[in-house]
């Protein structure tokens, strides 16, 4: 099971990631700032495997590709939304960090409960219930599963 860290609407890049980070050397070290703005223990409590819940529009503002690979180097393994920003999204998928849409999760849990992600089935199961999310296409999942977009054309086929 993940632990979830639950987070409100228009989440922007911004607030994942702010731009006085970006002129630091790598991701590595951007990492450490991430949500800084919303959770200061952020980077310090997110364990490999957690899982980012948000309402809608997650990832709106900038286009930075540093906010979903912020995420995915400190380990989360999805983030679940009720709706995220079109670039936030496509981004995360060329990173290799899994972005599902679900209606419903946001409202029945609590930041800290925990929650199983099924992506091949289309399912997180927590608070008691299954609830339906995306289920990525073959071609997504694919991309996902080899790490990301550049991977994905690199591998031998």
């Amino acid at each position: 099971m993940s632990r979830i860290f639950k987070f409100n609407s228009d989440v922007d890049t911004d607030q994942i990631i702010a731009s006085q980070y970006l002129l630091l050397p790598n991701i590595d070290e951007m990492k450490e700032h991430a949500f800084e703005s919303l959770s200061t223990d952020f980077a310090k409590d997110v364990k490999e495997g957690d899982i980012i819940v948000a309402d809608e529009n997650f990832g709106c503002g900038s286009s930075r590709e540093q906010a979903p690979a912020v995420l995915k180097a400190l380990g989360v393994k999805a983030i679940v939304a009720k709706s995220f920003a079109r670039i936030f999204y496509r981004n995360a998928i060329n990173i290799g960090l899994p972005v599902i849409v679900s209606k419903e999760v946001y409202d029945y849990v609590n930041d800290g409960d925990t929650a199983d992600v099924d992506m091949n089935e289309g399912v997180i199961k927590t608070a008691g219930r299954d609830f339906n999310c995306t289920k990525l296409p073959e071609y997504m999942q694919n991309i996902l599963n080899a790490g990301g977009l550049i991977a994905f054309l690199n591998e031998d086929k």
